[in-house]
This record gives structure tokens, C-alpha cells and sequence, in this order.
């Protein structure tokens, strides 16, 4: 399977993805709560993963634009939201990663981002993978709840047909009846066989999409169980939704880990990458 690397500042250090290189971690709150708040739990994160030896990308959405209700929390908005992850970027000195849902955000997306993510909603979305492919960055492209791993392929040849060869794919649960979730752990090789690094999501499949009436809920007391198991498989990265405080979280707090629990769960997983790495 390919490696790569990932720019980050200019003129600064390059985050090598791939078997052969560090656990890659995306992490960090749903969507900007605040600049200060996304500020606190990027440094926070930075400084585990320099422990423990991880690649770490700071995640959050600017926009969610794919809540369940109306009323739902949805972040600081595009220009508002890009100068926060922007400053995040430079003040922290971690690359920063968040969700694009229109081709008309790209531009502006490609000068604070260092990762464009698709959304897992809009993974088919044919011009919006051209979109991201021609701004040169990398992209990490969410496997759809309701696509097969196998299919994903179609939506790599996209990104691979205009111009774009460093692409991460994440797995984060396929639909399973109403409101609920199941993670089929074959999808994690089955999509590596494409030569793209595979990134589990292992907060958002324990999501319950829709389950609390008017917002999703979540089970977070299985994020460990899946993230060992996805380990296990074997994987390139992790991508988590991490939260001081989930139960006051504006967004998707019933599947987000507490950040006070996030270092000893990734102390686990790197002992059961390296127990497997020569297996797989």
C-alpha cells in the first residue's frame, strides 16, 4: 500500500501517512464551540500524541450542515470558522482538518485546511471530489453510511481522475435499520486494497443518527471496544470526536470521548498496532 505525506506549514515539517509510519490521529471537538475551546483541546491533544509518538491533526467542522434538526448547532459558519482553525493551525503548529460541503467553499477551505474532508453524506458527490482533488491538498473521503467498501473504489477514481493521489479513507459505520449503526470490520482491508491509507472513525460509528428525536445520540461506552477491534484489522489512523466535557458538548456529545480518557485508550491501541503489525 502507498505512503505519503501530508504539507502542513509553509515551510515546516511534512506528517508521513501510511503502515510503515506513526498511528495518525484526526481529532478534536464536532464543530468550533469556540476558538478558545478548539485552541485548549488542540493543544492538549498535541501534547499526547508528541508523547506517545502519533501524528496528530486537529479536527472540527466550521459548518455542520447535515444536522438532523433545523435548530441544530452547526459552528461559527465558513469565514468566521476557517480563521479559527486557521489560527488554531499556525498558534499550535498541528495540521488541521474539517468538512467541505459545497464546491463553492473550496477555495477558501484550501488556504486554512491542510486535510479536505468530504463528508460522508456527499461521498458520490461528483463535483465536489473534482473540487477538492484540483485544490492539491489531501483528502479524506468518509465513507458513505449506505455504500459498500467495494464501491468506494468508484469514488477514488474520481479523486485519482482529477489529479488528486494522496486520499485517505474512513470507515465510520454503515446503516443498519433506523437510527442505528453497524461497523464491518472486512471494509477496513477491503478499502486499504485500494492504496489509500484507512482511517477508522471510531466516534461517529457508535453514532445513533436521528436517535434522540430532533439530534442524533451515541454509545460512546463502545469507542474502545470498536477501536481495539479496528486495530486489530489493521488501519493507518484513527479519527475521533474528543470533548471535555461530552454531556455539554453543542454537538454530537453522546458519541464523543472524554478528552481526560483519550490517552490511555491510545496507549492500548498502540500496543495492539505493534503486536499485529508484522502479521498483516
Amino acid at each position: 500500500m502507498k505512503s505519503f505525506e501530508i504539507s502542513i506549514l509553509p515551510g515546516g515539517k511534512k506528517v508521513p501517512v501510511g503502515p510503515d509510519h506513526p498511528l495518525l490521529l484526526l481529532a478534536g471537538p464536532c464543530a468550533l464551540e469556540s476558538g478558545e475551546l478548539g485552541w485548549r483541546i488542540a493543544k492538549e491533544m498535541k501534547e499526547i500524541c508528541e508523547r506517545l509518538g502519533i501524528s496528530y491533526v486537529f479536527k472540527a467542522s466550521f459548518d455542520k450542515a447535515n444536522r438532523t434538526s433545523l435548530d441544530s448547532f452547526r459552528g461559527p459558519g465558513l469565514r468566521n470558522g476557517l480563521r479559527q482553525l486557521d489560527r488554531i493551525r499556525q498558534e499550535v503548529g498541528v495540521p488541521v482538518v474539517s468538512d467541505v460541503h459545497e464546491t463553492s467553499q473550496m477555495d477558501l477551505a484550501a488556504d486554512a485546511l491542510d486535510i479536505i474532508q468530504i463528508p460522508s453524506f456527499l461521498c458520490r458527490q461528483t463535483d465536489l471530489l473534482v473540487a477538492a482533488a484540483k485544490t492539491g491538498k489531501t483528502v479524506n473521503l468518509k465513507k458513505g453510511q449506505f455504500m459498500s467498501p467495494w464501491d468506494m473504489k468508484h469514488a477514488v477514481d474520481k479523486l485519482r481522475s482529477a489529479g488528486c493521489d494522496r486520499i485517505l479513507l474512513t470507515e465510520r459505520g454503515a446503516s443498519f435499520g433506523y437510527n442505528n449503526l453497524v461497523v464491518d470490520m472486512r471494509s477496513l482491508p477491503v478499502m486499504r486494497s485500494f492504496g489509500c491509507p484507512v482511517i477508522f472513525d471510531a466516534t461517529h460509528s457508535v453514532q445513533l443518527p436521528g436517535g434522540m428525536g430532533g439530534s442524533s445520540g451515541g454509545q460512546r461506552e463502545f469507542i474502545p471496544t470498536l477501536s481495539r477491534a479496528a486495530m486489530a484489522v489493521g488501519i493507518d489512523g484513527l479519527f475521533m470526536e474528543v470533548h471535555p466535557d461530552p454531556d455539554k458538548a453543542l454537538c454530537d456529545g453522546p458519541n464523543s470521548i472524554p478528552l481526560n480518557e483519550v490517552e490511555s485508550l491510545l496507549k492500548q491501541l498502540l500496543v495492539i498496532r505493534e503486536a499485529v503489525r508484522n502479521i498483516i
